[in-house]
């Protein structure tokens, strides 16, 4: 049905005063270039024009909170896919399910599971995955070879034995790898990894006490006690491709951007002296965030029909391939990554393996705080001020404390469905 109504919409012809005007709301370099996109689409629907409101990642969480309150939300936005639970929570967005099902464009099953499970909140669809992002390591191949090793192995036993073998070949102000500590993914990949659910309890406690992330957190801190990481903040490194460059740092772990940025930022004769490589895991390859940007339908849109054909325009494979050469950003369809932008592309195969094997957070409003969290206590074990348990157990404590209202809607839900 939806199939036949998109099919009229593209056929019907409009004179000024009866087009549809479709308000779309991204952020950031994306929402500058999905401009660009936007005239092929009125050109297949002359019936509808798109006004691209572009907003700043800084100013886009608290516009969307405001919009919502004062009802003036778009017909779509661009949101971080773990902002999802949130707007679900405050149910501002539509579900798509159906939409889904009856659409040629939008195909499920050609999506990364991981990055598509980050849209689904209590079984229902709420979002369509744009473009995808993922942590892996970016390092120098000539010191991890000089220190016998020919790729990135996939282990954590076999990883920080080539982190020792590289320290012991540098200075006392060289590290194998650089983590930020006021960074967040890199403890809870590790958590993940290990088999933490970060919290228990559908969300209601905090799970990082439990044996499986204090594992993954013990293994964290043990890189900074052993002299394979150096203790330091996003702020207190002054140049990361500088270091890189100059041997004093031979991995860091992040993400798609960064492939631009050391292709640009290291000087040519580097550029075949780095790579990237999958996380590794406790036994075997290690699973990565499912991070990235979704595209959501506004519950209080009146132009929904006309909305969902432009969110399976921005979808189609053709669309999202050409949205990565405008961008750089990493398509969210298995088959874009076919073109040969991508499939070319040797910095990239470490994130199109990585991406069969990304979990997402917690579907919970609450994450971006705990997020916070998470980086506080974790530089308190890395300074030494608290054991890896204690501050764990401190953590806890303080999710506990952010989750209780989320405690309190449950067991209301929960009476009233008696």
């Amino acid at each position: 049905m939806f199939a036949v109504l998109s099919a009229g919409i593209a056929c019907s012809p409009a004179s000024t005063d009866q087009q549809t005007t479709l308000r779309l709301w991204a952020m950031g370099r994306e929402g500058e270039v999905v401009s660009q996109l936007v005239p092929a689409f009125e050109r297949e629907h002359p019936g509808i024009k798109v006004d691209v409101q572009q907003i700043p990642w800084s100013a886009a969480h608290e516009k969307l909170l405001t919009a919502f309150v004062g009802d003036a939300t778009p017909d779509i936005a661009m949101l971080g896919n773990t902002w999802v639970p949130e707007f679900v929570a405050l149910d501002a967005l539509e579900p798509l399910d159906q939409r889904v099902a009856a659409s040629r464009d939008v195909v499920r099953s050609d999506y990364f599971p991981g990055i598509w499970s980050t849209n689904v909140v209590d079984g229902t669809t709420y979002g369509i995955p744009w473009y995808v992002d993922t942590r892996v390591i970016f390092y120098r191949t000539d010191l991890l070879a000089n220190a016998g090793y020919e790729r990135m192995p996939s282990t954590w036993a076999d990883w920080q034995e080539a982190m020792r073998r590289i320290k012991s070949r540098m200075g006392a102000h060289q590290y194998p790898l650089l983590i930020p500590i006021t960074e967040w993914p890199p403890v809870v990949i590790l958590g993940l990894q290990a088999g933490s659910p970060l919290l228990r309890d559908a969300g209601r406690f905090g799970a990082f006490s439990q044996p499986q992330f204090l594992k993954g957190f013990d293994f964290y801190v043990s890189l900074f006690r052993d002299g394979l990481a150096p203790a330091l903040s996003g702020t207190e490194i002054s140049n990361l491709y500088q270091e890189f460059e100059r041997g004093n740092i031979a991995m860091y772990i992040s993400g798609p951007w960064q492939i631009g940025e050391f292709s640009s930022r290291l000087p040519k004769n580097m550029q075949d002296k780095w790579m990237t490589a999958p996380l590794p895991g406790v036994d075997g390859p290690g699973v990565s965030l499912a991070g990235g940007a979704t595209l959501s339908l506004f519950r209080r849109s009146q132009h929904k029909r006309e909305a969902w054909a432009l969110m399976e325009y921005l979808s189609r494979t053709d669309v999202q391939v050409e949205f990565h050469h405008l961008t750089g950003d990493l398509p969210a369809r298995r088959t874009a990554w076919m073109d040969s932008s991508l499939a070319g592309n040797r910095y990239a195969a470490a994130f199109r393996e990585q991406l069969e094997r990304v979990v997402p957070t917690p579907q919970v409003p609450e994450w971006e705080q705990i997020a916070t969290k998470i980086f506080e206590h974790g530089e308190r074990a890395v300074r030494g001020r608290q054991t890896p348990k204690q501050a764990m157990t401190a953590l806890d404590r303080d999710v506990d404390n952010l989750l209780e209202k989320r405690r309190w809607l449950l067991s209301r839900r929960s009476v009233a469905a008696r």
